[in-house]
């Protein structure tokens, strides 16, 4: 069997199981399998498939067909263009996350033109949002909590891997307990789903991704209004919040101002597709 050919078997028996990406997931399966990048998977494609490359792919197919996600199958996952180890105990990265780090992106260079603040991350998980602005701003220091010491295990291997172990400092503890100073910008991808919304949840990630980083209680927004209560004397004067929310949220989180008494400003930024995915306060 040639790679091309193996490559179709892979994404023909994904798409009978209604894998909506199933050509792109089978690409990605036997890159991994063959340790090649898609240019080179196929400048190969007529070449031939080793039977114990063949049976590793297939291995990997029947993972994917229970419904594990892709990322815990291969191990990484690429996140604002950087390439980041993820594995169960962790959130897989999701692209709507992205907008944190844009966000942070543009305030800095506005606030601090030297590029040198002081942020915190909440909840880290694999470390992804922490990193990414530790490679992006090189004069930040940067505090990244999770209350999983698992969690905390997969966000040192990235930064070890990224050379940031010096400037990402990991700490164990609930939502911002653990920080040991007041910082300028407070960032957190917090458990945003609601009870009533758990269920609903497609299988690879009811299945497989940990109930403690989706579960938001009732409305969703119990861990956001946890933070927002606990600010205090955690964020600087003209600080900046930043928090992720489900896409149907805006108004109810919006509502929440009144816990924040002292803040400047409340809005809801939206993603490419016109809906609002994070609450931004100004303090």
């Amino acid at each position: 069997m040639t790679i091309g050919e193996a490559l179709h078997k892979a994404s023909k028996t994904l798409a009978a199981h209604s894998f909506e990406e199933a050509s792109l997931e089978a690409e990605i399966l036997l890159m991994h399998v063959l340790g090649i990048d898609r240019a080179k998977l196929y400048a190969l494609l007529g070449e031939e498939l080793s039977n114990g490359d063949a049976e590793v792919l297939t291995q990997l197919v029947n993972r994917r067909l229970t419904n594990e996600p892709v990322a815990y199958i291969v191990g990484h996952r690429e996140f604002f263009g950087y390439d980041f180890h993820v594995a169960p105990g962790v959130l897989i990265p999701r692209p709507e996350s992205e907008l944190l780090v844009e966000e942070t992106l543009d305030f800095v260079r506005g606030r601090f033109p030297a590029g040198a603040p002081i942020i915190a991350e909440i909840g880290t998980g694999s470390g992804a949002i922490a990193i990414s602005l530790a490679l992006l701003l090189p004069k930040a220091e940067i505090y990244a909590t999770d209350i999983s010491a698992s969690a905390l295990e997969i966000a040192r291997v990235n930064c070890e891997r990224h050379g940031v172990q010096d400037r990402v400092h990991l700490l164990e503890g609930d939502v911002l307990a653990p920080l040991p100073e007041p910082v300028d910008i407070i960032i957190a991808n917090l458990p945003y789903i609601g009870d009533a919304e758990l269920d609903k949840l497609g299988n690879e990630i009811r299945m497989f991704e940990p109930l403690e980083a989706l579960a938001g209680g009732g409305d969703g927004l119990d861990k956001v209004r946890q933070l927002l209560v606990k600010v205090g004397d955690k964020l600087r004067p003209e600080g900046l919040i930043l928090l992720e929310i489900g896409y149907v949220q805006g108004g109810a989180a919006a509502s929440l101002r009144p816990l924040l008494p002292l803040a400047a400003s409340v809005e809801l930024v939206k993603d490419l597709g016109g809906r609002a995915r994070v609450l931004k306060i100004r303090i």
